[in-house]
């Protein structure tokens, strides 16, 4: 994929502007009496490499109030890298995970939706397949998004959490099959995007690639110092774009990666998204977090509350990924976002019919 100067230019646009059309098959647009858009009820279902989510919601006096959440680990990327396609598991695993999801916007008298799919359905050969096949069974019409557009709806989710400043900031969101790096303006109510890049670098792919043996054994830590440098590499370009003046730089992390270890951070018996969504940890923190559970094997990583057996395998890419980064932006903080793409997506369908949040 290209990422040349062409590319840079369409994503420069305000990620607020024009919001994407909504997924065939929903209701049209609210109607509108005096002039004033009708409070309807709005859905976002986001489909990734490792889970399926959905969030329902309605505006509510410049926020929205969500009325119904659900989410899970379906790994539909899982053995994507060996093969190029989407394993018939993993796809049973997203359509019955789709399906809960439709049955919810039915339940809840949803007026407009969209769902989208990212980099797993991308990246397989049988990805068009896959989404025929969850239109057929589940009614939903998957959107494949392009990692730019995955990015803008990112960042229009979380950058309200940015942490006050001038200076330059670094939105990132860590998947399960890629990672998107987005440097936003300062300054502005709503940020402007300056540069954004897309690498093939999630916790699967990552974890795939470098193989669950050597992240397992004793050499780990070694694995580890390989995956972080991996991805430090992947950003080589991006790099080349981030300003010189390093001057009240900010960052901002959205992703199962980063509030699972904000949760380790402070250490909850079960997680609390109102004690992470927001949250600002120190670097240093965040770095010894990394290390400590890098040099964990499976049981201990699995003993930790807030990781568990179903994010034991994959965290240790996690924290690579999180560290390369941090090797590139060395902020004093990290700020935690427990919000992103749905969210961006719900934002998205509501300014389009007039609520601004």
């Amino acid at each position: 994929m290209s990422r040349g100067a062409e590319q840079i230019g369409q994503v420069m646009a305000h990620v607020a502007a024009t919001a994407p059309a909504p997924e065939p098959g929903s209701a049209g647009a609210p109607s509108q009496l005096s002039g004033k858009p009708q409070r309807h009820t709005y859905g976002a279902v986001d489909l990734g490499t490792n889970n399926c989510r959905l969030l329902i919601a309605r505006p509510d006096d410049g926020v929205f109030t969500v009325l119904d959440a659900f989410s899970r680990v379906v790994r539909l990327g899982e053995g994507l890298g060996q093969t190029g396609r989407l394993s018939q598991p993993a796809m049973d695993r997203a359509v019955g995970a789709l399906a809960i999801c439709a049955d919810k916007l039915r339940r809840r008298h949803v007026s407009l939706s969209r769902s989208v799919a990212t980099e797993a359905c991308r990246r397989a050969e049988n990805g068009r397949e896959f989404v025929e096949r969850v239109r057929t069974e589940t009614g939903l019409a998957l959107d494949i998004i392009p990692p730019q557009e995955e990015a803008r709806l990112a960042v229009l989710g979380c950058h309200k959490l940015l942490e006050p400043g001038d200076g330059p900031a670094l939105i990132f969101d860590i998947g399960g099959g890629s990672t998107e790096l987005v440097l936003v303006e300062p300054g502005a109510a709503a940020p402007r995007i300056r540069a954004w890049w897309s690498v093939p670098w999630g916790v699967v792919s990552l974890t795939e690639t470098e193989g669950r043996a050597a992240i397992e054994g004793p050499e780990r830590v070694a694995a580890y110092a390989r995956m972080r440098q991996r991805v430090f590499r992947s950003f080589a370009r991006f790099v080349e774009m981030l300003p010189e003046d390093r001057e009240d730089i900010r960052l901002l992390g959205t992703s199962g990666t980063v509030t699972t270890l904000a949760s380790v951070h402070l250490a909850l018996p079960s997680y609390d998204r109102r004690a992470v969504d927001g949250l600002q940890v120190p670097i240093e923190a965040m770095r010894r977090i990394n290390l400590m559970i890098a040099g964990m094997d499976l049981a201990e990583r699995s003993a930790l509350p807030c990781i568990g057996a179903d994010r034991a395998d994959m965290v240790v890419a996690g924290c690579a990924i999180l560290d390369a980064i941090l090797d590139i932006w060395p902020a004093e903080r990290l700020g935690i976002a427990d919000r992103g793409i749905r969210e961006g997506i719900l934002r998205s369908l509501m300014a389009r019919d007039g609520y601004v949040l």
